[in-house]
């Protein structure tokens, strides 16, 4: 090989290897912040089934009208609608950095005619001409990678966003169950309220019957009118919000609630005449049972690095952190870019294709070397890895929260069914309770302080009961989202069959 071939083949050489080299640091995954197993207050969680993230959210709930009142969300809700549009504004800065990587081709052509007055008072000569130009914009050669790191930067973020649109959508179906189940249950307590305000009105009215008599005392009738008030004060506590997780759930769904879809109030019975006291008050109902959902396994801690988007959404950010220190490194080495163009001129507009014009050319590369700019690419290296640690204590913050509500929610669970049993047996005791204090009341046995204190107790385990209901039912809503499930969706072969 000759001497200037061996220039040329280093010369080659060199530009390939300089071509590879990437500024970037290499990504390492930060050790998750968290214990390897849950805690011993979790208890033991469900084993075997399939695990949140992979279970559509069709297939979690069971009720009908409430797996209408998520769909209809999930095609309506504003919020949804922001991240959906925010992964298309991402995935189009993704393609603007990408095509930075390649040259930019366009046409331009240009003509001019003109007719000059020559001082000689002659006719004036015209001069016509044209060119036609297809050439590249300025192209940088990414000898350091920093269009690449650029790329990689927004690659990153247009991934955390589509994460972002996954853990919107899982709070949306959290978020839609729980109002559900609130809307239910505070339905439940309002006709609880109602039946209890008849109760206590038909005890006003015999109270009554009994202080004409002389067979009550002052006290007695001033303690019943103030448990009747207390009721009408629920009963409108109770409609308030009723009314409330109604607007909640139009608010989340995004339109008007079908009234299918709202659960109705059932006809309260209306309570005997206060003076016929040989008619037993009516027997208290336990409450309706609320909707169930399906049980999730646990897991291991280590699956919520591969399971939430929030925590994923979080590592890309932490991945393009890293690749934007690639970017400012490289701010501190030339840039080469390289402008060409290639095409035809003619002094005559008829000849431009023809034989009366001729090729053209022109190639212009540039050199941009930072010799002295008062540390503004020192300050940008700083804040890249400023930004870099962030990301890492964002990264890290995501795994312990999820941590925190994965155990929470199964602590919930283990502990929510006792403390649900225990309630049933008390709430069995307190009606049989009021049912003798009642009987005994109306024979004369018993007092009326005997009968309204029977009352209130039945009435305040009845509350709690109907609220422990609705804490399990919403923390198994909140185990299957701290787990990453409700953004999935059923394969085509079950939805098929679904229909």
């Amino acid at each position: 090989m000759t001497r200037p071939g061996l220039r040329t083949g280093l010369g080659a050489l060199t530009l390939a290897v300089l071509a590879g080299c990437s500024l970037v640091p290499p990504y390492e995954r930060p050790a998750a912040p968290v214990a390897s197993a849950w805690p011993a207050s979790a208890g033991a969680s469900a084993e075997g089934g399939t695990a949140a993230a992979d279970l559509p959210w069709q297939d979690f709930v069971h009720d009908a009208q409430l797996r209408e009142l998520i769909a209809l969300a999930i095609d309506n809700n504003r919020d949804l609608r922001v991240a959906v549009q925010n992964i298309e504004q991402a995935r189009a800065q993704y393609q603007i950095r990408r095509a930075d990587q390649f040259p930019t081709i366009g046409v331009s052509a240009s003509a001019s005619r003109s007719a000059p007055n020559p001082a000689g008072g002659n006719a004036p000569s015209v001069a016509s001409s044209a060119s036609i130009m297809v050439g590249g914009a300025s192209w940088e050669l990414d000898f350091f990678g920093r269009v690449a790191a650029l790329k990689d930067v927004a690659l990153a973020d247009y991934l955390a966003t589509e994460e972002a649109r996954k853990a919107a959508q899982i709070s949306l179906v959290a978020t839609v169950a729980s109002s559900w189940l609130q809307l239910k249950t505070d339905t439940e307590l309002l006709l609880l309220a109602e039946r209890t305000l008849g109760t206590r009105q038909q005890s006003l009215g015999l109270t009554k019957l009994r202080f004409d008599h002389g067979a009550a005392s002052a006290l007695d009738l001033r303690l019943a009118e103030s448990l009747t008030a207390s009721a009408q004060a629920t009963r409108a506590q109770q409609q308030r919000l009723r009314a409330q997780d109604v607007n909640l759930l139009t608010l989340l769904v995004g339109q008007p609630l079908p009234e299918r879809l709202i659960p109705p109030l059932p006809p309260v019975a209306t309570p005997a005449a206060p003076s016929d006291p040989s008619q037993p008050t009516p027997a208290v109902q336990p409450p309706a049972e609320l909707p169930t959902f399906t049980a999730v396994p646990a897991g291991l801690p280590s699956d919520l690095l591969l399971r939430r988007p929030d925590v994923r959404a979080a590592e890309q950010q932490l991945i393009g952190a890293n690749a934007n220190i690639g970017a400012a490194r490289a701010n501190f080495f030339p840039r080469i870019s390289l402008t060409g163009s290639l095409g035809r001129t003619s002094s005559d507009l008829d000849g431009l294709f023809g034989s009366g014009g001729s090729k053209a050319w022109s190639f212009g590369p540039s050199l941009l070397l930072p010799i002295f700019d008062m540390g503004r690419n020192q300050a940008g290296l700083d804040a890249a890895k400023a930004g870099r640690e962030i990301a890492v204590a964002q990264y890290e913050k995501a795994i312990q929260s999820a941590f925190r509500e994965v155990a929470d929610a199964l602590a919930g669970r283990a502990t929510l069914a006792d403390q649900l049993t225990a309630l049933q047996a008390q709430a069995t005791a307190e009606r049989e309770r009021f049912g003798l204090a009642d009987l005994l009341y109306r024979n004369g046995v018993a007092s009326s302080l005997d009968l309204l204190d029977a009352q209130r107790s039945l009435f305040a385990t009845e509350q709690a009961l109907a609220q422990v209901r609705l804490a399990q039912r919403v923390n198994e809503v909140q185990l299957y989202k701290a787990l990453g499930g409700g953004w999935s969706e059923p394969a085509p072969a079950a939805t098929a069959a679904a229909h």
